[in-house]
């Protein structure tokens, strides 16, 4: 089961967000979304110096089941990356809060922070979504059983 940390602050993209002593950032994806991806092979990270814009994209996750995009949480400057992601990228799947972080970034923009989701309102909105992803797939596989018997119907001789 997911673990969220009280002291972060979470996107709907599923990325968290830690407040540091220097009053830069910490960024990383959630323990919802790692589990979600599966084993994790490949991260894109950004570079340091560059500029992101919340909710823009800055990076890439790709894992044994699909590549995602990552969307920054707030606009600021990338200060730092965790390079050691290039050569371990499982280490956001052993610990994506502390280990597995993604970049470090200085905000530029005041107020962003209030606009992320507390550890309780990230946990409902985790179990929406996965609510919501069980009934598309619900729908999706009636919808094939309606186009399966739809061809076993013409494939019937009158």
């Amino acid at each position: 089961m997911a673990v969220f940390p009280e002291e972060l602050r979470y996107s709907k993209d599923h990325v968290w967000v830690r407040v540091d002593e220097d009053d830069n950032v910490t960024i990383g994806i959630s323990d919802a979304a790692q589990e979600e991806l599966g084993e994790i092979v490949y991260v894109e990270l950004p570079e340091e110096g560059d500029e992101v814009a919340k909710d823009e994209l800055f990076g890439s996750i790709e894992s044994s089941k699909a590549v995602n995009d990552l969307f920054a949480p707030i606009t600021g400057t990338v200060v730092e990356v965790n390079t050691e992601l290039i050569d371990s990228p499982e280490m956001i799947n052993d610990d994506p809060y502390t280990e597995g972080w993604i970049a470090r970034i200085k905000p530029s923009k005041k107020g962003e922070m209030r606009t992320l989701m507390r550890a309780d309102e990230y946990e409902e909105h985790v179990k929406e979504t996965s609510e919501d992803e069980e009934e598309e797939a619900e729908e999706e596989e009636e919808e094939k059983e309606l186009e399966i018997e739809d061809e076993d119907d013409d494939d019937e001789e009158y």
